[in-house]
Formats: structure tokens, sequence, C-alpha cells
């Protein structure tokens, strides 16, 4: 598809009711992601040094960035492994860079090596002795790290602003567990974080406001679902609301895709998705959630970076068949469900408008593949959003989706046939001076 087809497209996660930046979000993944790691037996349980660091990249021959085995997630979705150009193969050779998948991350996450040391610093002390799910991350980063970790003080309060607004939008804006009107810790908790943002908080565990943040911070954090006023000890719900989860977990795989290469899905996938989901605890996520995630990152990075990588296509729709099996079982999940319709849609109406004018949208050289694809997308989007209500037979529901199908695609070929005789006959007309220049100016501007 042509280049001037591509257009930003709406995020259908929601959108968070605080002003927290991508870089932030990330920021947070990031920090998630090293204290799953390091909680559940990771390397650099304690905090290394560089040098240390060093030395463990260079003992990780097994997992290089240059020597990787066949992803069997790539093999399974149709992703193609990137073919290196000779002068990034010279380059590899050159500098032969080891590394851990950790450091592939963080390089990937768009983390600093000083702001990974801090990072890494301030989790090795709590994650020897707690969960990461059962701790409330800012609250602990808030306690750990001083001004001194930080290059100058200004650096320092916008990161401590940071950790204050994750603990307004986890538990007072998107909140897991619904909030009780009866509970004054919610008023406590936004007083607190009010004169925070205007005065920076002095963080040491004697300091009363410090004190006072953590007592209302844990006592709304480990409210469990199944009964509003039990507390519990094993786990806490500070960034398993949503939207928010699925924000920070965006930023997750969107690490997935090569930092240099935009289009390019990087080799160490199988072992990057191994990582990422050891965060599925903190984020309240599963399998079900992530394949509708990782659906919507492969399909919109498709979209919006010129159309040019098909197999990203071809890879959305297999996992789109994934989801199809998924719906069925998530069907009494009300969030999953609303973040289904929302994804789906998104998608569908993205393939509808190329599909209802296929003739302007589509080459030669490109119709079979790509369209083919694109076709199967807003099919099977039509039919899991429809649920097959009400049809219990097997025979009849493959007959309903028949009926679906071609009934779309009878849709998207009269409605192209129609634009493409209506575009031909103004070029005619025109060509023979039989349209005046306003009406076909105005054919351009509808065009």
């Amino acid at each position: 598809m042509p280049s001037e087809c591509t257009e930003p497209l709406t995020c259908p996660f929601g959108e968070l009711a605080t002003n927290l930046s991508d870089s932030e979000l990330r920021e947070t993944a990031y920090e998630i992601l090293v204290g799953a790691r390091l909680s559940s037996g990771g390397k650099s349980s304690t905090y290394a040094s560089d040098s240390e660091k060093n030395s463990e990249r260079a003992a990780a021959t097994p997992q290089t960035l240059t020597s990787r085995a066949a992803s069997k997630v790539k093999k399974a979705l149709g992703l193609r492994s990137r073919r290196k150009k000779a002068s990034e193969k010279a380059e590899s050779e050159r500098v032969k860079k080891v590394s851990t998948i950790g450091e592939t991350m963080r390089v990937q996450m768009r983390v600093s090596e000083q702001m990974d040391s801090r990072v890494r610093k301030a989790l090795s002390k709590v994650a020897a002795d707690q969960k990461i799910e059962s701790m409330v991350l800012p609250l602990e980063m808030l306690q750990q790290l001083k001004p001194s970790d930080f290059p100058n003080q200004e650096e320092y309060e916008a990161w401590q602003r940071r950790n204050l607004k994750l603990l307004e939008a986890g538990l007072l804006l998107h909140p897991l567990v619904p909030l009780d009107d009866e509970n004054t810790a919610p008023q406590q908790l936004r007083e607190i974080i009010d004169g925070a943002l205007e005065k920076p908080l002095e963080t040491s565990k004697n300091n009363e406001t410090m004190q006072a943040l953590r007592t209302v911070v844990l006592s709304l954090a480990c409210r469990t679902s199944n009964n509003i006023g039990s507390v519990s000890e094993t786990s806490t719900h500070w960034a398993d609301g949503f939207p928010m989860n699925l924000k920070i977990y965006q930023m997750l795989l969107e690490a997935c895709f090569d930092v240099n290469d935009e289009t390019s899905v990087i080799e160490e996938l199988d072992e990057v998705l191994e990582l990422i989901k050891k965060t599925w605890l903190v984020l309240g996520m599963n399998q079900m959630l992530h394949n509708l995630c990782f659906l919507w990152i492969l399909f919109n990075r498709y979209a919006t970076m010129d159309q040019a990588e098909g197999d990203l296509l071809s890879a959305g729709n297999n996992l789109l068949i994934k989801v199809e099996n998924d719906a069925k079982a998530m069907k009494g999940d009300e969030n999953y469900c609303r973040m289904l319709s929302s994804t789906l849609g998104a998608i569908l109406s993205w393939a509808e408008k190329r599909l209802l004018g296929y003739h302007r949208y589509f080459r030669s050289d490109n119709a079979e593949s790509t369209m083919g694809c694109v076709v199967s997308m807003a099919v099977l989007s039509v039919k899991i959003m429809e649920g097959g209500e009400g049809i219990s037979n097997e025979d009849h529901i493959e007959g309903n989706e028949m009926d679906v199908g071609q009934e779309k695609v009878d849709a998207y070929i009269k409605s192209s046939l129609r634009g493409a005789f209506v575009q031909a006959s103004f070029q005619c007309l025109f060509h023979y001076n039989y349209v005046p220049a306003t009406q076909c100016a105005k054919y351009k501007m509808r065009k």
C-alpha cells in the first residue's frame, strides 16, 4: 500500500486520567521488569558494579546479540528473521558485543546505564526480602533512593513526581478494586500527594509524612477484590487496574522491535517475551490479555510504519486466530471484553477503509498477499465481535461464519467497484471537458 495511506491510529487501550508521559511509563515498565527478574531469582539479585556487569556480559556467550537460535515465536507467527546488511555484519564482527537478555532489554527500552544502576541499587535492597507482587514499587523506590543518587536536584524531583503520579494513577484513578466511599484513605493520599507536588517529599523512614504515606498506600494497595474490606498480605494492587496495566505492558512489548529498525522484530524475541511474562503478577496480565495486546502492537506497527513489512500484518492475522479462541474463554470478563471490542473495532475500521475502496489502496503487486490478509482480519474481527450468541449447532456456526465472510467480501467488491467507476467516469469526462472545473475540484477534495 502507498505510504500516503499511512496514518496514526488511536490506541484502543484507553487513556490515563493523569499526565504520565510515554517515557515515564517506559521507565516504570523497566523498573517492574528488573524487580520481577530479581525477585524471581534472576541474575544480579544483589547490586552489581559496572565492572561486575561487564564481566557478566562477557560470560554470556550462548545469549549473544549476534548468535541466537531460531525464534519459535517468530516461526509460529510467520515473522521473518531480519537479514543484516553487509555493513551491519562487519560492524558486529568488529565490535563483537556480547549481551545478557537483561542488557538487551535495557538498550531496547532506551534506559541509560546510570538509571539502570540506580534501579538495581534500589531494588536489590528490597527484592531479597519481598516478592515483586507483594511490594508497591513506587513506594519502595521513594524510600530507597535519595537526591545524592541523581545528577542534580531537578532530576531527583522529576523522578519523585513520577512515582507520586504512579501512586495516584494506580490507587486512586485506575484501581483494580473500586474505592469505597466510606474509606478515608483515598482523601488522605490525595492530600499527601498534593503537598508533595508543591514541595518535595522528605523520604527518610522516620519522617512523619513518609510514614503516613506508607500506611495509607499499603491500606489501599492490599485490598482484595473478593471482599472490599479485606486485606491481602501476599499481593498488592497498584499497577493492575485497567487501562494503567495495559499502558505499562505496551511499553514492554514495544521493546520487541529493534530500537534501530522500528519495523524489525528482534532476534531475541523468545527470551524477551519470557522475561516480560515475569511482570504478569504485578500487572494483572494473562496469556489471553497478552495475545490481544501483542496483536495490537504488531498491527499498529505495520499500519503506522509505511505498511511495508507484510510479515507484521501476517503475524497479526495469525495472532488474531488465537484471539478468536481466547474470546470464547474470556466471555465473562468485563475488562477483557471491553478491550477486545475496542481493539477489534480499531482494526476493522482501518481495514474497511481500505477494502471499501481497494482499487485505490492496493496495487497489483501486493493485492494477493496483503489484501488477502486485510480481508481475513476484517472478517475475523466481525465474527469475533458478533460472538455467535445463541448458536449451539456446529454446522450452524460454520454456516453463519461463511455468511458473515461472504456478505463482507460482497460489500467490499461492490463499494470498491462503485468508487473505481465514479473515479474513471470523472477522469474521462474531465478529459473531454464535460465536467466543470469547480465540480472536478470538489471530486478531488472528496478523493
